[in-house]
């Protein structure tokens, strides 16, 4: 799955992945982390979530830096062009986001292909942030929790 992502195309040929894999104590973290972000902003879903990587054997976090391409003519991220969205560093790049959604659907279908149950989410992806997982730099997550059981704990979710 990191070398599906890893390998997938990206804008200009340019890599701004992050890319960890992680199991036991590291999962619990940041299953913690999910819990306590829960209880401090009020968002169920992110106790769900955490409640699915305690029944997963292991997780692949997906990560961008926000680097503009330095295109002369783009717009897509709301600013004419790769100068004027460096002025605000923090706003995401479209190729940037657009490449890790690429990487994460070539991850993912690894997984599909060999039959084992996933799910790409930004919860697990933000409580690795705020844990510090990668660089300041990486700005963007997605967790992908990993489960190889006789039933999907992603599958009959509560909301």
């Amino acid at each position: 799955m990191a070398v599906a992502a890893r390998t997938a195309p990206k804008g200009r040929g340019v890599d701004n992945l992050a890319i960890a894999i992680l199991s036991g104590l590291d999962m619990t973290r940041i299953a913690e982390k999910m819990k306590e972000m829960d209880q401090k902003h009020d968002l169920p879903s992110f106790s769900r979530d955490a409640e699915n990587l305690t029944q997963s054997s292991a997780m692949l976090l997906l990560g961008t830096r926000i680097k503009p391409l330095g295109l002369k003519k783009c717009g897509i991220c709301g600013f004419g062009n790769c100068a004027g969205k460096e002025k605000h560093p923090d706003a995401p790049c479209a190729f940037n986001t657009g490449d890790l959604g690429i990487a994460a659907g070539s991850a993912v279908s690894v997984a599909a292909d060999n039959r084992v149950d996933n799910r790409i989410m930004y919860s697990a992806g933000m409580a690795a942030i705020e844990l510090g997982i990668f660089d300041a730099d990486v700005k963007i997550v997605y967790g992908i929790p990993l489960s190889a059981t006789a039933k999907s704990p992603f599958f009959d979710r509560k909301q």
